[in-house]
Parts: C-alpha cells; sequence; structure tokens
C-alpha cells in the first residue's frame, strides 16, 4: 500500500497529537521565518511598484492651504529615496502582517491544544480583521484631527514646512499604533485561555485598565488631547468586549486550579469558577 503523502512542516499545521524532535521544531520554526520572510519580501515588492498611489493615499489627510494640497520637503540628495523605501517597507509590514499571524499561531498553537484548521483561520481572519480596523480608525479619524490640530498650533509664530521623511515616519507610526491598540480584545482573551488572568480579574481593575489606556494614548505620536481621547473611546469599548468574551472562551485561572488541587476537601467534580459540573 502506497504511504500517505504529508507536506512539509512549516507548510501544514502540526496536529496536537503529533510529535517532533528537537531538530524538527527548528526546521519547522526555519520554514516559518522563511515563509514570513517571503511575504514580507512579496509585500515590499508590491508596495514600491505602487509607491505613488501609497504616497498619495499617506499624504491625503494633510490640511490644504487656501484650498491647495500640502507641499512636502526634502533636505538632502539621498531623503528621497530613502522616504520611498521606509514607505514601501511599513506598508509591506502591515499587507504581511496577516501571513505572519498565521505562521505565529500555526507554530504555537499545537503546544496548548488541538485546533481544527477551520477554527485557526477563524482566529487570524479575526485578528487582522481588529488590526485593519484599528489602522482605518487611525487614518480616517485620528490622523486629520491630530494633523489639524499639530500643523494649526501656533501658525501665528511659525511657518510651518513638512519634511516628508518625518511626516511618513509619523503617520504610519500612528497607523501601526492604532492597529495594535484594537489587539486588546485578542491578549485579553489569550491571557484568559492560558489561565493566567480572567474576565472577573478584568472586571475588578477597570479603572486601573483607564489608566493604562489613557497613557498609551498619551505617548503615541501626536499627544494632543483631541487624538487621545478619539484613541480612548473604542480602547474602552474594545476593552469591555474582551471582558465578555474572556467570560466565554477564558479558561479556569491557574490560581484558582492551584487553590482547588491543593484542598481534595472541596473536589467534589464541579468546576472551581463557575460551579458547574465538570
Amino acid at each position: 500500500m502506497m504511504a500517505r503523502f504529508r507536506a512539509p512542516l512549516g507548510l501544514r499545521t502540526i496536529s496536537a497529537d503529533e510529535r517532533l524532535t528537537v531538530v524538527e521544531h527548528l526546521d519547522e520554526l526555519r520554514r516559518r521565518l522563511m515563509a514570513s520572510a517571503a511575504a514580507l519580501v512579496l509585500a515590499f515588492v508590491a508596495a514600491y511598484l505602487l509607491r505613488n498611489q501609497i504616497i498619495d493615499v499617506l499624504k491625503a489627510p494633510l490640511p490644504r492651504e487656501n484650498g491647495e494640497e500640502s507641499v512636502l520637503i526634502t533636505l538632502s540628495p539621498t531623503e528621497p529615496f530613502f522616504t520611498v523605501l521606509k514607505v514601501a517597507l511599513w506598508s509591506a509590514i502591515l499587507i504581511a502582517l496577516p501571513i505572519w499571524l498565521y505562521q505565529v499561531y500555526a507554530f504555537v498553537i499545537p503546544a496548548i491544544g488541538e485546533q481544527s484548521r477551520r477554527k485557526m483561520l477563524a482566529v487570524v481572519a479575526a485578528v487582522s480583521a481588529l488590526f485593519a480596523g484599528g489602522v482605518a480608525f487611525g487614518y480616517f479619524v485620528v490622523l486629520p484631527v491630530a494633523l489639524q490640530f499639530l500643523l494649526n498650533f501656533g501658525d501665528d509664530l511659525f511657518v510651518s514646512q513638512v519634511r516628508a521623511g518625518e511626516y511618513f515616519g509619523f503617520v504610519t507610526a500612528m497607523l501601526l499604533a492604532s492597529g495594535l491598540l484594537f489587539e486588546v480584545p485578542v491578549a485579553m482573551v489569550a491571557f484568559a485561555r492560558l489561565g493566567v488572568a480572567s474576565a472577573d480579574l478584568y472586571r475588578r481593575n477597570w479603572r486601573l485598565a483607564i489608566v493604562v489606556i489613557a497613557a498609551l494614548a498619551a505617548i503615541l505620536p501626536g499627544g494632543d488631547p483631541f487624538s487621545m481621547i478619539l484613541l480612548m473611546i473604542p480602547q474602552v469599548l474594545l476593552y469591555a468586549l474582551g471582558i465578555w468574551l474572556s467570560g466565554i472562551f477564558g479558561a479556569t485561572p491557574l490560581w484558582q486550579r492551584e487553590a482547588w488541587a491543593s484542598d481534595p476537601a472541596d473536589d467534589d467534580g464541579d468546576d472551581p469558577v463557575t460551579g458547574a459540573p465538570a
């Protein structure tokens, strides 16, 4: 009988009951890193070919002066070239991110438990959708307000000329940070699934969470009060969403498992958190 074909490591998801040697784990890691690097290279090539369109999109939030488009300046012969390369690189990172997430999830998840390919793709799609939503929120809502405030601040004292390299660095950092902040519910659910935290812990520490959210919004690019408030509003809502999802998908916290295991007299077979029969 012909042996069943198995795809190489790095091109398939390792099942939970599959045992790999250290060398095979390293080989799988190498293949996934190569796949991630290949995705970045292909995305960079595509972004470089579309560099003019991408730069036009990034320049669109700039406030217009007397109805005319703002002009970006460069101060050295090499600055235009390196600015375009940086814009293409950051755009490639945004494009390749879903593939990176898939590779990380597929490499790590077998150590936690068996996951179907459909569930894995659904998780990666949700993470990518949240990141894309954060980038869109930063671009359409936060960025125009921040630029309007910052560039018009002190306009009776200064003549503002925006340098291309610094502007695109500011925009890409803002968009990337906004996208990552929208991953808060994912991080909360991940910690709850690992038993490190719980929905009850998140709920009891909501005041501390708001302080942390405010601090993060303050140190992000921009720093003006308007963009800070705009960033905080969805973060508070996403924190509430994370509490709800953690209550549904979270596991028993580690400290409650240890307390339950150390007191055999209370071992009635019920779940120590919900009290439901095991």
